[in-house]
């Protein structure tokens, strides 16, 4: 297995629908806009891009969109469910069209134990050659992947490389960050802790903001890399508006939004999410505003 390094900036994607049907026209056009503002790398089908709600047909048709546009940007596609057989047949139908690693969410309303997780992902790497990328998000799963459990799997399991972390909490972030093994890769999963993330040591962030602006997380994320922290701060302090708004509803509702608004989606969800209310409609176009982003 050939060593997949992931490093500055990665778009969770989102899904835009036309009619009830998955617009791959548009889905086209909004990776092309991620490619050209620079993006390090990709990520289909994860939580931003209501992955629950499509078909495997869906699925694959987004994911070979991706891949023709990504001009060789690595691919981390989501495959993750509450079940073993779920997740492996997710991996199954995606594996054939050559991802360069699997983002595995750990399993949402079961409510694992610590030992049940790391079992559940063992299970998990050993049912692909591929590289497999961990997804802490206790705010959606309802359970916290502890960093004892993750650096466990880290030093045990060959192919998990590494892990999103997006559990809100600095401090276990810095825990992984610190304790991680040599090659084990830990990525902000949360826009507002990219900046001291990425100062602390993580190497990247999965970005839900940067669907709308993927220029400016780009350069943000960059600048910090690159040690240019004033830099870096000046853009993440304009930036911070921004992420409070994409998550003002449940992700990907107000990023999803505010692209209806910019022309470059329609405002279009598949139930059980619905579009967003007027009083978040207007945050969103209102920080959109403020960004000096045009508005359709």
């Amino acid at each position: 297995m050939d060593k997949l390094v992931l490093k500055g900036c990665g778009t969770a994607l989102v899904t835009p629908f036309r009619d009830g049907e998955v617009d791959y026209q548009a889905y086209r056009a909004l990776v092309r806009r991620q490619v050209e503002a620079g993006m390090d790398f990709l990520l289909p089908l994860g939580t931003t891009g209501e992955t629950p709600c499509l078909t495997d047909e869906e699925k694959v048709e987004i994911f070979k969109i991706t891949k023709e546009e990504a001009q060789g940007l690595p691919i981390v596609v989501g495959c993750g469910t509450n079940s073993l057989m779920g997740t492996i047949r997710n991996m199954k139908v995606l594996e054939p069209y050559s991802p360069d690693a699997f983002l595995v969410v750990v399993p949402y309303y079961n409510k694992p134990t610590q030992e049940g997780m790391y079992e559940y992902f063992k299970a998990v790497a050993a049912a692909t050659e591929l590289p497999v990328i961990m997804y802490n998000v206790p705010g959606r799963t309802g359970v916290n992947m502890m960093p004892d459990t993750a650096l466990r799997l880290a030093n045990d399991v060959r192919n998990i490389m590494g892990i999103k972390e997006a559990s809100g909490n600095y401090f276990q972030a810095l825990a992984l960050i610190k304790h991680a093994p040599a090659g084990f890769q830990v990525i902000c999963g949360d826009d507002d802790l990219t900046y001291s993330m990425l100062r602390a040591g993580a190497c990247g962030v999965f970005s839900v903001a940067s669907n709308v602006a993927p220029k400016r997380l780009v350069e943000m994320t960059h600048a910090v890399l690159d040690g240019q922290m004033d830099k870096a701060e000046r853009i993440n302090n304009a930036l911070k508006e921004l992420y409070r708004v994409c998550f003002i509803e449940s992700n990907p509702i107000p990023v999803k939004t505010a692209l209806f608004q910019m022309g470059l989606c329609r405002n279009e969800f598949r139930l059980p999410l619905c579009p967003a209310s007027k009083s978040s409609a207007e945050k969103v176009a209102a920080c959109l505003e403020e960004l000096g982003v045009n508005l359709q």
